[in-house]
């Protein structure tokens, strides 16, 4: 058996399916198992070649398998948590970055900066397992009661500093709507109050408001029939990302050269507004607990969105016209 950890969050879980898929490919006849939160499952089971979800809650101890795992891999961080915690499971190998704390001195070294999806792919190449950072799809689920064609505003975070302002959100919202676009507003339960004001300043009809009545299997359906995604860096862009469906992307503090759509699909739009190089802290958003929009965020205009929205919409057409 092969158990992967990644016990994080949707976004984290779309730039680790290249990894995902080279462990299955590498070892097609074993179990492969991946520890992640269990309200993941419906994403997983879009990712293909997982056999089997362990459920995780952050960095707890997992249960130990038996018998121990063949392959143990670290897709989760740096360690030396996640290390330790793997290490746990008495697995026969460990693959993981090098960390001396955590007694691995095996594997590369860990890089400050790198694009998440390269990390990852990386890590395997190091230990020999071919990865293609292009192998981002996720299976397309079918459209079921979600609306299809509609245009995706997702103001919504879980950390504060890469909130754009709401009234922004609206601002595009309304523009959209103008221009033909369906909107609709999704987010989490929590976020539903944020997404009314979102919706009634955009002048959207209540029914617009999604957010709170999709679970994450139906708003992974809503993204893979939708028309266009508009949101900050969150799970919703990746999930864009894994089926194809064009979007605008605002990123800050964090560049979208560490966690952004593929630079050679032009209907994927990625918008910052600060220098190159890494953004701030890697991995650590304690700062930015009870914090407002970061300003590298807050530069973005809501002009600058709407030419972008315009420009990934002219590049869905140009590849239309290549393939027809």
């Amino acid at each position: 058996m092969i158990l992967a950890l990644r016990a994080l969050g949707v976004g984290d879980l779309a730039t680790a399916v290249p990894a995902l898929r080279a462990l299955r490919a590498a070892h097609p006849d074993r179990e492969l198992a991946l520890a992640a939160p269990a309200w993941l499952a419906p994403l997983v089971n879009l990712v293909g070649g997982v056999d089997r979800l362990v459920p995780a809650t952050g960095l707890a101890p997992l249960d130990r398998p038996d018998p121990p795992p063949d392959l143990a891999v670290n897709l989760h961080g740096r360690g030396p948590q996640s290390h330790r915690l793997l290490a746990a499971t008495r697995p026969r190998r460990l693959l993981a970055f090098a960390n001396p704390d955590a007694g691995h001195a095996d594997g590369p070294d860990w890089r400050p900066g790198e694009h998440e999806v390269d990390r990852w792919c990386r890590l395997l190449h190091w230990y020999g397992i071919p990865a293609d950072r292009a192998d981002l799809a996720l299976r397309r689920p079918p459209a079921g009661p979600t609306p299809a064609g509609v245009s995706v505003v997702h103001p919504g975070s879980k950390i504060p500093a890469k909130r754009w302002p709401a009234g922004r959100f609206a601002a595009v919202a309304r523009a959209l709507a103008g221009r033909g676009h369906r909107v609709v507003v999704t987010g989490s339960a929590d976020e539903r109050a944020l997404a009314g004001r979102v919706a009634r300043r955009a002048g959207l009809a209540p029914d617009a408001v999604l957010a709170g009545r999709t679970d994450l299997g139906g708003l992974a359906a809503l993204v893979a029939h939708a028309r266009l995604v508009v949101s900050g860096d969150t799970g919703v862009a990746h999930l864009a990302t894994g089926y194809g469906t064009p979007s605008v992307v605002l990123f800050g503090p964090v560049p979208p050269t560490e966690w952004g759509p593929p630079p050679e699909r032009p209907w994927h739009r990625a918008l910052w507004a600060g220098e190159q190089g890494p953004g701030g802290p890697e991995g650590d958003w304690s700062a930015s607990a009870g914090v407002g929009t970061d300003p590298v965020l807050a530069a973005i205009g809501v002009g600058e969105v709407l030419a972008a929205v315009a420009e990934a919409e002219q590049a869905v057409r140009v590849a239309g016209a290549v393939t027809a």
